[in-house]
C-alpha cells in the first residue's frame, strides 16, 4: 500500500513540477514596468516609450483621516543622527556653531535663492487676479461643503464630495464661483523674531505672536527684510552648552563697559535685489505700463514660469532650512522646531493634549497644490462626467488654469494630465475596454 502511494504521488508532481517550470519563463518574457505598460495599453497609447518608463503617473491619493503622514527622512536615520548629536554634546559641552544657519547666520548663497521666491510669490499672485478677475477671466469653481475647485464653466458632477451631507446629494458638489485663494493654497505659520534663542511659540503667546504665509516665513529667515516682520540678523555664531543655545552677542542699548559705546550687534545682512529679476515684481510699477500690451497667453505663460520658480526655490531652501508639518492635520510651522499650540484637532488629539506632532514637510504641505480634474478639449463647455472620470487627468489648479489659458504644458505634469487620451462620449464608456 506505501509503494502503491508513493507511485501515485510521484506521478501527481510531474505535472505540477512542469508548470512551475513554466511560469519563470513566462513571467521573464513580460515587459518589465507592467503597471505603466498597462496603464499605457489600457487608454490605447500604443507600446511604452523606452525614454518615458511611466507614461501615466497618478496624483498622490490623500491617506486616510487616521493615518500618519509618511515621513520624508527614514525614522532609522533619524535615530541614527539623535544618537550622533547626543554623542556631540557629551563630547563637547561648549562649543560654538559653525554651520549656518544652525549658529543663527544666513547662508550667503541662499540669500538671492530667498528672494527669488519672494518675487516669484509675487507675480504668482499678481498674474492669478488677472487670469481669475481680469477681463477675460477663466470661472474657477469651489465646493460649498469640500475643498475641491473645478477650473471651467461649468463644474463637474464627479461623485467626490466628502463633505457635509455628502450621503444625502449622494457625493455630488455643490459649486459656487471661487478665488485666487482657492487656485493657489498658502498655509500660514507664526513667525519667529529670534529662530535660534527661542525657536518655539508657547500656547499662552497664540495670540500675540503674528501669523503669516509659510513660504513668506521662509523667505524672511532666508534673508528677506520686510517691514511688517522683523527679525533678528546676527553678526557672530552662537555657542551650545549642554544643548541649549547661549548668545553672547550684545544687544542693542547695553554699555560693554564703563565709558564705552555700545558696540552693534544685530546688524541687518542686506542683500541686493538679483539683477536677473524683473523688475515688474519688485515695485509694480513699470509692469503696470506694459499691462494692456501683454496677451493672455503670455501672461498666462509668465505665470506658469512663476509658479515653477516659487516651487524650485522653495525646494532649495528647505533643504537648509527646516520645515515642520503635522503628521495628522496639515498645520506647518517654519523653524529648527514646531511650536506649542495645542490647537490639533486631528485623529489622536486627546493623546496629544492637543499638540501637534511634527515631522518634516516636503513642497507642497508648504505651497498646497489643489489638484483638479483636466480635459485636454472639453469641448462645448459640458461638465465632466462621473463615468468618464478613469479617462480625465489632474493637474494642479494653477497649471489648468494657465493652460487653460493658453500658456505650454510644462513637462513635469505631462504625465498625470493625460493629454494624448480622448474620453468617449457617455454613450460609448462601456463599450470600450
Amino acid at each position: 500500500m506505501q509503494g502503491i502511494l508513493g507511485v501515485h504521488l510521484r506521478a501527481s508532481c510531474t505535472p505540477l513540477r512542469a508548470l512551475f517550470a513554466w511560469q519563470p519563463l513566462a513571467l521573464a518574457e513580460l515587459p518589465h514596468p507592467l503597471v505603466g505598460a498597462g496603464a499605457r495599453w489600457l487608454h490605447g497609447g500604443g507600446e511604452p516609450d523606452e525614454d518615458e518608463p511611466f507614461p501615466y503617473a497618478d496624483v498622490p491619493r490623500p491617506g486616510r483621516k487616521w493615518e500618519r503622514k509618511p515621513y520624508v527622512t527614514p525614522m532609522k536615520v533619524l535615530i541614527r543622527r539623535a544618537k550622533e548629536e547626543r554623542l556631540i554634546r557629551q563630547e563637547h559641552p561648549c562649543r560654538v556653531l559653525e554651520h549656518p544657519p544652525d549658529n543663527g547666520l544666513l547662508v550667503p548663497h541662499y540669500v538671492e535663492v530667498a528672494h527669488r521666491v519672494y518675487h516669484a510669490r509675487e507675480r504668482l499672485l499678481h498674474g492669478l487676479t488677472r487670469l481669475v478677475e481680469g477681463k477675460a477671466a477663466i470661472p474657477v469653481k469651489r465646493c460649498r461643503f469640500c475643498a475641491e475647485v473645478h477650473v471651467g464653466r461649468a463644474g463637474h458632477v464627479i461623485r467626490t464630495c466628502e463633505g457635509r451631507n455628502s450621503g444625502a446629494r449622494n457625493s455630488l458638489h455643490v459649486w459656487r464661483p471661487g478665488t485666487v485663494r482657492d487656485v493657489v493654497g498658502f498655509p500660514y505659520c507664526y513667525h519667529l523674531f529670534d529662530r535660534v534663542c527661542k525657536p518655539r511659540v508657547v500656547h499662552k503667546e497664540k495670540y500675540d505672536v503674528p501669523r503669516l504665509p509659510a513660504i513668506l516665513e521662509l523667505c524672511i529667515q532666508a534673508g528677506v527684510d520686510v517691514e511688517r516682520y522683523p527679525t533678528k540678523r546676527r553678526t557672530r555664531p552662537v555657542y551650545s552648552i549642554e544643548g541649549r543655545i547661549a548668545d553672547f552677542e550684545q544687544e542693542e542699548g547695553e554699555d560693554s563697559e564703563a565709558g564705552t559705546l555700545p558696540e552693534p550687534a544685530c546688524t541687518p545682512l542686506l542683500s541686493p535685489v538679483p539683477p536677473s529679476i524683473d523688475s515688474t515684481c519688485a515695485d509694480g510699477t513699470n509692469g503696470e505700463e506694459n499691462e494692456e500690451e501683454i496677451t493672455v497667453p503670455e501672461l498666462a505663460s509668465r505665470t506658469l514660469q512663476s509658479w515653477l520658480d516659487m516651487r524650485s526655490g522653495a525646494a532649495r531652501l528647505m533643504k537648509k532650512y527646516s520645515v515642520h508639518t503635522c503628521g495628522y492635520c496639515p498645520e506647518v510651522q517654519v523653524g529648527p522646531k514646531g511650536h506649542k499650540v495645542r490647537m490639533c484637532k486631528a485623529t489622536k488629539h486627546q493623546q496629544r493634549d492637543g499638540q501637534h506632532a511634527w515631522q518634516e514637510a516636503t513642497v507642497d504641505d508648504l505651497v498646497r497644490p489643489n489638484y483638479v480634474w483636466h480635459v485636454k478639449d472639453p469641448g462645448d463647455g459640458a461638465a465632466l462626467a462621473n463615468e468618464l472620470k478613469r479617462y480625465y487627468g489632474k493637474a494642479p489648479a494653477v497649471v489648468a488654469l494657465c493652460v487653460q489659458a493658453g500658456a505650454p504644458v510644462p513637462a513635469a505634469y505631462r504625465s498625470m494630465m493625460r493629454l494624448d487620451v480622448v474620453p468617449p462620449a457617455r454613450d460609448e464608456y462601456d463599450l470600450v475596454a
